[in-house]
């Protein structure tokens, strides 16, 4: 198999998570210049999308069904994760990078967050993936 096509499939997927890194984040710090709905979801939205395609760098041979399950279900964990409290997880939480990865607290509407997130990103892989069948 030739090995081309995943590695440029791995530099798209690259490319579109720092872009999204960056816009989560500016998310999170700008949250008082954005409206209200964007500044409330768009962070976990876009952190289940930076899921989706750390998820589709990692293992760019599996379909787009499979990714896009093991994105929710690892985001979907995450968030139950936060129902958990000990002293040492909560230790890491309190960190800014712990923060990001982890969160802080279990909300039932990040849920929904992570599935519109990743939904984006099926959606915008199969826009391009037609958009580029014809130029190969």
């Amino acid at each position: 198999m030739n090995p081309a096509p995943v590695t440029r499939q791995r530099l798209v997927f690259a490319a579109a998570l720092a872009v999204t890194i960056p816009l989560g984040l500016a998310s999170r710090r700008f949250a008082a210049s954005l409206p209200p709905f964007v500044a409330e979801y768009a962070g976990d939205t876009l952190w289940a999308l930076a899921m989706y395609l750390a998820v589709s760098i990692a293992a760019p041979r599996l379909g787009i069904r499979a990714r896009a399950v093991i994105a929710l279900a690892t985001s979907c964990l995450v968030e139950l994760s936060q129902l958990y409290h000990a002293p040492w997880i909560d230790d890491i939480r309190a960190t800014t990078l712990g923060a990001l990865l982890l969160g802080a607290g279990f909300l039932w509407s990040d849920l929904v967050c992570y599935a519109v997130g990743v939904a984006i990103g099926v959606v915008g892989e199969r826009c391009l993936q037609r958009a580029t069948r014809g130029t190969r």
